[in-house]
């Protein structure tokens, strides 16, 4: 008896193909066409990095088709579907909302009871370490859909060099495509997951080097998430340098290794410009990420996400769409009754 043909939904936080979006394109032609799995996309119209699991409730998600054709993935969009073009690949949705809001419409308004697999990706970076996952639209998205209980897997493409060259791109997506099959095909169980006791999500972290290319490929090992902090996120908005702020990420994604361009540039910002000298309270998304994108190797649990991309392993991370809470044991100690755990005090 033949399998049931896979119905994927595929998102994610960097919008349409460009060079803000360099791998969705790539990866979908990969899922059509090396496994035949129908493939659904609904993404953000535009980038929405750095959002996590946000959504606009005030606004109106208004949507339009996008039509990606080959080689790029560049496209004409429209506001009702058409017949496809000479060179067309697929009929893609575009909204004007938050990752998260695409899972929920795509699974509940879109394509109701039809979606077996969410994709949340290809993310133009890491996102190892709870600091990156925590805020990222990629994890987001995939949480979304994991709550609907639904399989949900977040991918991303961890930057190791300025410019990742273009001869990665196929391998990465080969990669990422074998593992997401496995995954489905052997989706991990988890007494305390919200789907008939499996893992809720799974989050893959492909390290973007060389090692793609070699014969024997990557090493990968399953991981926990590094527990991480970050620090300063924003800087004070000169007027005088809006280029310079906008350009300070520009095609490398805020955890690429080497944008030391946007160390300098926070430094000498801080340095020279104060809500006082300019007259007012502006500040423009620059964060600090040091601490993040190069830590010191000693500072890495072993087994975890970040050591291993540091490695240059791929981490894949079984997650459960909650907080983590503590062991907590002065106040959840083994036997105790609820009666136990009400507050006694008076305050």
């Amino acid at each position: 008896m033949a399998s049931k043909r896979l119905t994927v939904l595929l998102t994610n936080d960097d919008g349409p193909p460009d060079t803000e979006s360099p791998y969705i394109f790539g990866l979908y032609k990969h899922l059509t066409r090396t496994f035949g799995w129908d493939v659904r996309v609904v993404i953000p119209s535009s980038q929405k990095s750095w959002i996590g699991k946000a959504y606009h409730i005030k606004d109106i998600v208004r949507g339009c088709f996008y039509y990606p054709r080959d080689p790029d993935g560049l496209g004409e969009t429209t506001d009702s579907p058409r017949a496809l073009k000479e060179g067309e690949i697929g009929e893609w949705i575009l909204l004007d909302g938050t990752p998260a809001s695409c899972a929920n419409i795509a699974l509940h308004n879109l394509y109701p009871s039809e979606i077996d697999l969410v994709l949340s990706g290809p993310n133009l970076g890491r996102n190892t370490s709870s600091a990156f996952a925590l805020s990222s639209g990629t994890l987001g998205a995939a949480l979304s859909s994991s709550l609907s209980q639904t399989r949900s897997i977040a991918l991303s493409y961890g930057t190791m060099e300025r410019l990742t060259p273009q001869t990665l791109f196929d391998p990465a997506h080969a990669l990422a495509a074998k593992i997401i099959h496995h995954l489905w095909e052997n989706w991990g169980r988890d007494e305390g997951g919200l789907r008939n006791g499996e893992v809720d999500l799974y989050s893959i972290n492909i390290p973007m080097i060389r090692g793609l290319l070699s014969e024997d490929g990557l090493p990968i090992i399953w991981t926990r998430v590094w527990r991480s902090t970050y620090h300063r996120l924003f800087q004070t908005y000169s007027p005088s340098r809006p280029a310079e702020l906008e350009q300070a990420f520009s095609q490398t994604g805020p955890d690429s290794t080497k944008t030391t361009s946007t160390q300098t540039l926070s430094e000498e910002a801080e340095e020279h410009v104060s809500p006082k000298k300019i007259g007012g309270f502006l500040f423009k998304f620059s964060p600090d990420l040091t601490g993040l994108i190069n830590p010191p190797p000693s500072s890495l649990p072993e087994g975890s996400d970040a050591w291993a991309v540091e490695k240059g392993w791929v981490s894949v991370t079984p997650m459960r769409a909650s907080f983590g809470e503590p062991v907590a044991e002065n106040v959840f100690a083994p036997g105790v009754s609820i009666q136990d755990r009400i507050w006694k005090m008076k305050l």
